[in-house]
């Protein structure tokens, strides 16, 4: 199917920051794009061809959206699955494909596929109510801390809280959830796999995320991961059995905890470009969003090497700043060799709002990371 210089379109859904960042290679290729978010300000309004405003999990608007597209793609996962299977049964090639993000964007559903594939994850219970798992604490068949996770719509940290207390508990959302055994890991790490119709299939190295203590976000990934070859190894064979289950087309983020050389653990996954993949758009020979085009388009699918050394820095909202945002000392960043900006055009920022990330690429990882905290200290994202 030849996308390139024709008339065939390339629907995306959701048009936040990874949409935009897709939309870099699209534009590369000189390939057509129609992109429906809500936000009229959406990141990927000014780079796509046609810009559609609607909800994205309202069946008719997300049906009505597609029709006319040829290749439909996601870059985040709260999208109506209902009229993706439609769409896909008149016709429409949609990655990844809708049983499987059914299945991806509930966290039940997917803990369930794990054990269902001899997938290693942690233990854990599921709740229809809030109330079934309160009267479980109640009975003293259930004791603190343990982690609890809303069944659907949590990203980002959002709909996942270590519980500790009866007082905590009580602040939990309502509706069917989950709880988690804690586990006690040394790192928390990521391999992003990614999958083409003929069946290819490729893997970036293993990264190591570091995250915010009080907003749960990742505040930095260095590529490669500072574990064990043993370690690596044993993480790229878990995450390339769990995209070969899942047998989904495109990009699949799998996140990992690193208990020991010898036991790696799935948290989750994700089934679109993914923060922790930031990184390859400076640091890879075929950077993240133009793999994905290449296994949703059944293109040939490049080569997942580093080039150097990297660390992403994430740039959130500065706790107590909400309004029209200020990058404060971005001009002093600019002056430091290797370290490269990536904007996504958020005219409002709100404390711990994703605004930006940078990449900070040297042949030596442990410069890169000194450099990242540097980073990280002089440039605020404050309001003006």
């Amino acid at each position: 199917m030849n996308f390139f210089s024709t008339t065939k379109t390339l629907g995306i859904l959701g048009g936040g920051q990874l949409g935009k960042m897709l939309l870099y290679s699209t534009r590369k290729w000189d390939i057509k794009t129609k992109v429906l978010d809500p936000s009229e300000s959406a990141p990927c309004r000014l780079a796509t061809d046609i810009f559609v405003q609607g909800d994205l999990t309202d069946f008719q608007t997300v049906y009505d959206f597609g029709k006319d597209v040829d290749v439909l793609t996601i870059e985040i996962e709260k999208v109506n699955v209902n009229a993706l299977e439609k769409l896909q049964q008149e016709g429409v090639t949609v990655y990844p494909q809708p049983q499987i993000l059914k299945t991806i964007q509930n966290k039940c559903l997917q803990k369930k596929f794990y054990q269902d594939n001899n997938i290693p994850s942690a233990s854990f219970e599921e709740f229809d109510s809030i109330n079934a798992l309160k009267e479980k604490v109640l009975k003293g068949d259930l004791s603190y801390p343990f982690v609890w996770k809303s069944a659907e719509m949590g990203y980002d940290g959002y709909g996942v809280s270590i519980v500790r207390s009866n007082k905590e508990l009580e602040e939990l959302n309502p509706g069917h959830c989950l709880i988690e055994e804690i586990v006690k890991f040394k790192k928390e790490l990521s391999v992003i796999v990614c999958r083409r119709p003929q069946g290819e299939m490729v893997n970036y190295p293993v990264v190591e995320s570091e995250f915010h203590p009080i907003a749960n976000q990742v505040e930095y990934v260095l590529c490669p991961a500072r574990i064990s070859t043993k370690a690596a190894k044993n993480a790229v064979e878990i995450a390339l059995k769990t995209a070969e289950a899942y047998g989904q087309i495109g990009l699949l983020a799998v996140e990992l905890f690193l208990i020991s050389d010898e036991e790696i653990l799935v948290n989750e996954v994700a089934p679109r470009p993914h923060n922790s993949g930031h990184f390859t758009m400076e640091a890879s020979y075929t950077c993240q969003f133009e793999q994905h085009l290449r296994a949703i388009l059944d293109l040939p699918l490049g080569k997942t090497d580093s080039k150097t050394a990297g660390v992403m820095v994430n740039l959130v909202g500065a706790d107590g700043y909400a309004g029209p945002v200020n990058y404060k000392n971005i001009d002093q960043i600019l002056a430091i060799d290797g370290v490269i900006p990536h904007i996504y055009g958020k005219k409002e920022t709100r404390p711990f709002r994703k605004m930006g990330h940078v990449t900070v690429i040297n042949p030596e990882l442990s410069i890169a990371r000194r450099i990242a905290e540097k980073v990280k200290d002089i440039l605020l994202v404050i309001a003006k």
